[in-house]
């Protein structure tokens, strides 16, 4: 850990360059991993205006956002940061000219801006909610609202499931389709029409309802104060506050009734944003309509927030002996299916048959050495998927792995165990499947063969009584033969497995014989002829 001064801790500065705003916070590191607030200014620039017609950043805003960001590297420097970095989201990704831009705030500013991807944008404002709010076991919905974007981020029990970036940003949508002042029925028929449109292509189907929302950006920060000042009279703190889905409808209304003028003046309002709030405005309450959500908590802090965690992390990562990441990354894993509230047991058990049957294999099948590690992993988190619901937790599983923080992993690996819990039970893998296809040839035969061994181990322990001690496995005459060593009966653990070999068959392209170490007087001897055939189609119908 990080030797700490005894009168201070290290200084860090985080700079946010949105679409519509660019935001500076500078924080002092305390003891413990949280951080103390220094400085936080902000200068709504408008990088992003004109950039749905033109495809690029116009000259005025190019030159206002480098000169802010010139000002904010002064004011970091002037604190003695130890460290800064630059975030760019949906303007500089988009922007035709947004190289240019990056190099012109290299040359002029000394700041290098890291692009970021929507799912990372989403994770920083997820680390940004977990910090600053308790909400414990609770699914919600943190979503973050930029001048480009939309982020949404599904989570339970503190842990990501699905990952969501919409083209709703309040300056985007204001230029589109805000034609008049104010807005005309026409003209709000189509706005509503293609946020609706552009919700449902996103979010088809729900995991689950978001019991709250928990709203970061400058649309959720302006909505909270004026409904805040509606109610009190008086704006206070605003984060935490907690505004209901019936508040947004009715602000709503108000909003599409106002002239641009009569906005500005509207109590709790920034003048600033009063042209783009309306789109914001419609965009968040379809966007709760749509979760079913009642409840709406503001975060007035958000992406920086969360770069600031994530720069404390690798700071504190940084400070001590670190173990190899060879070493730890299992125990990582476990952390995780604790996080997920999987049961411990039965994954520790299912993980060391997975293995054991792995490291018979890998000789004969010649398997990909690195393969063990993901198949540990894979076994270790199979069934993490409850956390959501029973019905198809093989796929909330693929989510939650694809967006946990699986250290030690390589994105590409995390891919790969995603997959391989994925098809832990159910349909076999097909190129139908976008998660599957993703992958490459040699990554997809990889799945395929780790997913068969993860499929028989799982049955191995059907009952979760851990009554198969031990599998013993030989190829012998072009078959795969696995004995059970047992504890007592296992009659289930071997029927189940026996259904469910035929992935590990097609993987291995040969026949698998199961049957116990010692005789049973119940196990019958299976028919190895057409077994295969009848085990590929059953696994085919369950899925």
């Amino acid at each position: 850990m990080i030797e700490w001064a005894k009168d201070e801790g290290p200084r860090l500065a985080a700079i946010d360059v949105g679409t519509n705003t660019i935001r500076l916070v500078v924080a002092e590191v305390e003891p413990g991993g949280g951080y103390r607030v220094l400085d936080d200014e902000r200068e709504m620039t408008r990088l992003g205006q004109g950039m749905g017609a033109s495809g690029r950043i116009a000259r005025g805003p190019f030159e206002r956002s480098l000169d802010a960001l010139c000002r904010m590297r002064q004011i970091a420097d002037g604190f003695g940061v130890q460290e800064l970095r630059v975030v760019a989201t949906s303007a500089i990704r988009e922007a035709a000219n947004g190289l240019e831009f990056r190099r012109e705030a290299r040359r002029r500013c000394r700041l290098r801006l890291e692009v970021i991807s929507t799912e990372e944008e989403a994770q920083l404002a997820f680390k940004s909610v977990n910090r600053l709010f308790q909400l414990g076991g609770r699914a919600v919905a943190v979503v973050d609202i930029g001048g480009g974007s939309l982020e949404v981020v599904l989570a339970a029990g503190g842990v990501i499931h699905q990952v969501h970036s919409l083209p709703l940003g309040a300056v985007r949508l204001t230029e589109r389709y805000v034609r008049s002042d104010p807005i005309a029925k026409r003209h709000w028929k189509k706005l509503r029409r293609a946020i609706d449109r552009a919700i449902g292509e996103q979010i088809a189907g729900l995991p689950f309802v978001p019991e709250v929302m928990v709203g970061s950006g400058g649309t959720f920060t302006n909505l909270g104060e004026m409904v805040q000042c509606e109610r009190e009279g008086r704006m206070t703190q605003i984060r935490g506050y907690e505004v209901t889905r019936g508040d947004l409808v009715q602000l709503l209304a108000r909003l599409r009734d106002s002239d641009l003028a009569q906005r500005r003046r509207m109590c709790g309002l920034n003048p600033k944003r009063a042209d783009i709030i309306l789109a914001g405005a419609a965009a968040v309450t379809r966007l709760a309509k749509r979760l079913e959500t009642r409840n709406i908590l503001v975060n007035d802090r958000g992406i920086r927030d969360g770069l600031l965690v994530s720069m404390i992390e690798e700071l504190e990562g940084a400070g001590g002996e670190p173990t190899p990441p060879a070493q730890n990354r299992m125990e990582w894993v476990r952390e995780f299916a604790r996080k997920c509230h999987a049961n411990e047991r039965h994954g520790n058990h299912v993980a060391r048959l997975a293995v054991r049957v792995w490291d018979q294999l890998q000789g004969p099948f010649e398997l990909s050495p690195g393969g063990r590690d993901l198949l540990e992993a894979a076994a270790l988190l199979h069934d993490i998927g409850y956390l959501i619901n029973h019905a198809k937790h093989h796929k909330h599983a693929y989510h939650l792995i694809m967006h946990g923080d699986l250290r030690g992993f390589s994105p590409g690996e995390v891919e790969l165990i995603a997959n391989i819990a994925r098809y832990h039970r159910r349909a076999v893998p097909r190129k139908s499947h976008e998660n599957f296809r993703r992958l490459d040839a040699r990554d997809r035969e990889l799945v395929r063969q780790l997913g068969g061994i993860l499929r028989v181990a799982a049955a191995l322990d059907r009952t979760h009584t851990q009554a198969v001690e031990d599998v013993r496995v030989r190829v012998v005459d072009d078959r795969v033969r696995l004995r059970l060593v047992t504890r007592g009966t296992a009659d289930v653990e071997l029927n189940d497995a026996r259904r469910k070999s035929g992935l590990f068959e097609q993987a291995f392209a040969t026949p698998v014989l199961i049957g116990m170490a010692r005789p049973v007087k119940h196990a019958a001897r299976p028919r190895s002829g057409a077994r295969s055939t009848a085990a590929a189609e059953r696994e085919a119908a369950d899925g």
